[in-house]
């Protein structure tokens, strides 16, 4: 049997390009999008009272996955790209049907917007242009579950130190004000503390060998290119320019 599913709206965030995008909802708070559901009034009516809530589940369809056909076992970059892990054990893009799901912070929502409801989150750990399934209501007290076994990413998650070259701070300024975009510094600072590079690329550069001090790194992060290196210290930023094709390594 099959099965047709209609978007009910999209996802628009501040992630252009799959690199820079976190690993999981929620480890960047600084990360915002907007839930853009269709211009129908049958959508409009079915928001009611979701505002009494502080979060919801989004889940969505992994649009940007050109690879062919599903992967039975992947990757995963918590384990550093060595080992392998059945994709049913992931939450890896590469499923039988790319289906994601991910729970972010309600910031506000407005159900009188021209184009269609729309829900501003926060929190986000999808790329921009994502077609939205469906939404449900967190529910704390049945979504919630503390003593949870979590298997093989049962570890702790690592962040790096992230400090900005003084000659980017004056670019970040005038950025916010062109892009119309607040608290860029600090969404930049989440990202790279992640250490968005991928798998491939911490493998062959870990943060703790001399090989990659001062290599260049670059992520795209809401409308704009962020460069930075890996040093002894941490990372740091050494670059906050307009989004435009370049030739640097992606992390």
């Amino acid at each position: 049997m099959s099965y047709t599913v209609e978007p009910i709206g999209v996802l628009h965030t501040c992630f252009t390009d799959k690199f820079g995008i976190p690993r999981q909802p929620g480890l960047v708070t600084k990360a915002e999008g907007i839930i853009r559901l269709n211009n129908d009034y049958k959508l409009r009516r079915a928001l009611h009272r979701l505002e009494e809530f502080s979060h919801l589940w989004v889940l969505f369809w992994f649009h940007a996955n050109h690879s062919k056909g599903w992967k039975s076992a992947v990757r995963p970059p918590r384990l550093g790209g060595k080992s392998r892990v059945g994709v049913l054990a992931t939450r890896s893009p590469h499923r039988p049907n790319p289906i994601g799901l991910s729970v972010v912070q309600i910031l506000k929502i407005d159900t009188e917007a021209k184009a269609g409801p729309e829900i501003w989150v926060s929190g986000v750990d999808v790329l921009d242009q994502t077609p939205v399934i469906d939404i449900k209501p967190y529910i704390a007290y049945a979504d919630s579950h503390p003593g949870a076994s979590q298997g093989w990413a049962d570890s702790s998650r690592a962040q790096t130190a992230v400090r900005f070259d003084p000659s980017v701070i004056e670019s970040i300024e005038k950025l916010e004000d062109s892009l119309e975009t607040q608290g860029l510094k600090e969404l930049i600072e989440e990202v790279v503390s992640q250490d968005p590079r991928p798998a491939s690329q911490k493998a062959k550069y870990p943060i703790d060998d001399a090989r990659g001090f001062n290599r260049e790194f670059l992520v795209e992060i809401g409308g704009a290119d962020i460069r930075w290196q890996i040093t002894e210290t941490g990372f740091v930023v050494t670059h906050v320019g307009e989004k435009r094709t370049r030739k640097t390594e992606r992390g």
